[in-house]
């Protein structure tokens, strides 16, 4: 239950470049590296909720662990894909649909922020958030 809580984005790493990668174009990328998200989440055993809150959109997003789901990405990019825990660690995979590559990214709680890290073609970044 580490992960509960809200958190907001205090700072990234190599975001951009990760987003050109992802084929999202100049515009929106310099849009996305201020869109001040946060990020709620509620764990109940398996079973997560999660709100994203940013500067372009409010969206509600319910998995369970190791079920495949579907999620629209800020950008419009549609993925399926699963979560797992691992210890302490949340993994991600998600496949694209329009050209089935894969994105990973990671949750963990790192000296109290939540640190996400994603990996897509090759190319890595990390987002840090504070618990609000």
């Amino acid at each position: 239950m580490a992960f509960n809580g809200t958190w907001k984005v205090d700072h990234s790493e190599n975001y951009d470049k990760f987003m050109e990668q992802m084929g999202i174009n100049v515009m929106k990328r310099k849009l996305a590296e201020h869109d001040n998200l946060k990020i709620t989440i509620e764990q109940d055993g398996n079973n997560f909720h999660l709100k994203e809150s940013s500067t372009f959109r409010t969206k509600d997003i319910d998995f369970t662990l190791g079920v495949q789901f579907d999620y629209t990405l800020a950008d419009g990019t549609e993925v399926s894909g699963t979560w797992e825990l691992e210890g302490e660690k949340m993994n991600g995979k998600f496949t694209r649909k329009d050209n089935s590559k894969v994105l990973t990214t990671t949750r963990s709680i790192v000296g109290g922020d939540l640190v996400q890290t994603y990996n897509y073609d090759g190319v890595d970044a990390k987002r840090v958030f504070k618990k609000q």
